[in-house]
């Protein structure tokens, strides 16, 4: 082998992974706190009606269960297309 096919065999081809702080993982962080943020603003209880029982819970665990329901589909959906 000669060293320059070593070198970019040990690179992954010339591509790199990127930084830790890409401008896309930033923004998600800040949507993720502000959504946290609006979650535990919302601490009062509040009826809730699933299908057909009607429940008294806090809003803060309602909104939250969303957000995971909705984040766990979005990761589904996206590990799916690739």
């Amino acid at each position: 082998m000669s060293p320059k096919t070593s070198e970019s065999a040990g690179t992954g081809g010339g591509k790199s992974g990127g930084g830790l702080l890409t401008p896309t993982r930033v923004s998600v962080i800040a949507l993720a706190l502000l959504a946290l943020i609006f979650i535990f603003e919302n601490t009062r209880s509040t009826r809730i009606r699933l299908l057909i029982p009607e429940v008294v819970m806090p809003l803060w665990v309602a909104l939250l269960s969303t957000a995971v329901i909705g984040a766990l589909c979005g990761a589904y959906f996206m590990r799916r297309r690739r």
